[in-house]
């Protein structure tokens, strides 16, 4: 008999005790996960104009170069990690079409792509008190006036890295987490949201 492969989420255990969060804060603190999102790494020359066209052609958006910032359009959004780093991501059945953007943006480019999907699995943080959740635990100041919309950054979350993304102009916040370290920060976040009551 052979085994069938079964895909299991990192925090599949966490989904009830997530929504009694919601229901106990009376949907002022939401957490979930976001499980399997195509997430790709991008390095490429952010200097070469040439490239940056082919790739804002290929992906139908520009990368952002500022740093710690997000740009994105529908759901396909790409987080700047470095001067020449982006984290490319995109809902999971659009892993493959994302992946061949990425290639016809880079033909006859020097450029890596490398998918990073399996490496970590993303918690939505929103609500009226998802910020004051997160300050307890991010050493960035998280005041809509220093890390607005689109902003992203990579931190720590405790003793976890993380990087966590402001999602436009709503309460949201999307948290990046390794998988290895997604159990311990999904502990971190229930405990937290527990004493801030």
């Amino acid at each position: 008999m052979i085994a069938e492969a079964i895909r299991r989420s990192a925090l599949a255990d966490y989904a009830e005790r997530f929504t009694t969060l919601y229901e106990t804060t009376g949907g002022s603190i939401s957490i979930r996960e976001l499980p399997f999102l195509a997430q790709l790494n991008l390095r490429v020359d952010a200097g070469d104009a040439a490239v940056m066209r082919q790739l804002t052609d290929s992906l139908g958006f520009s990368l952002p170069l500022t740093p710690n910032t997000a740009a994105h359009a529908g759901d396909r959004r790409a987080l700047w990690l470095g001067p020449d780093e982006w984290l490319i991501v995109d809902p999971d059945d659009q892993a493959t079409s994302l992946e061949q953007a990425l290639r016809d943006g880079l033909a006859g480019v020097f450029g890596s792509i490398v998918d990073v999907s399996a490496n970590r699995t993303v918690l939505e943080i929103r609500g009226a008190r998802a910020r004051d959740l997160l300050a307890h635990g991010v050493p960035i100041d998280l005041d809509p006036r220093s890390f607005r919309a689109n902003q992203c950054a990579q931190t720590l979350l405790a003793k976890a890295q993380v990087i966590i993304e402001r999602r436009g102009d709503e309460a949201a916040f999307h948290l990046y987490v390794r998988s290895s370290f997604a159990g311990y920060a999904a502990e971190w976040l229930l405990d937290a949201a527990a004493t801030d009551r």
